[in-house]
């Protein structure tokens, strides 16, 4: 990690609708009741976007990615272990599959490094619709795409696939683990 916080940061990532969000919450239950202190920083592109329309610019895409890391770096001093639901890469792969390629702002952004674990989520799950949810026939295209940058990036993601429960057992195993190191 390269941050000043000794805060364990999980990214959590994947493409829409793959069970992040809801296994960020599950996993911050479940550290929780360890007695873990842990913090989890929701995705910001929905708050974003609920006081304007969704149109997304470049503009959009980078101010997004800007405050989802502020509220990390925020959030990451008052914890042990940090859930961050989203993360840049999300951004980044976001303004490449939109605009065809990731401003330089965004990609200084994109500090895979930060993190001591990435949690990609496969998209095998049913897709739940949503307002701000564009690609439905596309998931696994998408799901190449964060494991590629991952890949170039020198991150090996864990990969959490299949029922809620694998997903959260698999997560939680591997975050105790760091824990303990």
């Amino acid at each position: 990690m390269t941050t000043d916080s000794s805060a364990l940061r999980v990214a959590i990532v994947g493409p829409e609708s793959s069970g992040k969000s809801t296994l960020a919450e599950a996993l911050e239950a479940a550290l929780s009741a360890q007695g873990v202190a842990v913090a989890r920083v929701d995705e910001y592109a929905r708050e974003y976007y609920a006081a304007r329309p969704y149109a997304p610019t470049m503009a959009d895409i980078e101010a997004i990615a800007q405050e989802q890391q502020r509220r990390e770096d925020a959030a990451a001093s008052a914890c042990r272990v940090l859930l961050c639901d989203s993360s840049a890469l999300t951004n980044r792969i976001w303004a490449e599959v939109a605009f065809g390629a990731a401003s330089g702002r965004l990609l200084a952004l994109d500090r895979p490094h930060d993190y001591a674990l990435t949690l990609l989520a496969r998209p095998d799950i049913a897709w739940q619709p949503d307002p701000l949810r564009s690609h439905p026939d596309q998931r696994d295209w998408l799901y190449g795409l964060y494991l590629a940058a991952l890949t170039r990036d020198g991150v090996a993601p864990l990969i959490v696939a299949g029922s809620h429960e694998a997903r959260l057992a698999a997560a939680q195993a591997v975050i105790m683990a760091l824990l303990k190191k």
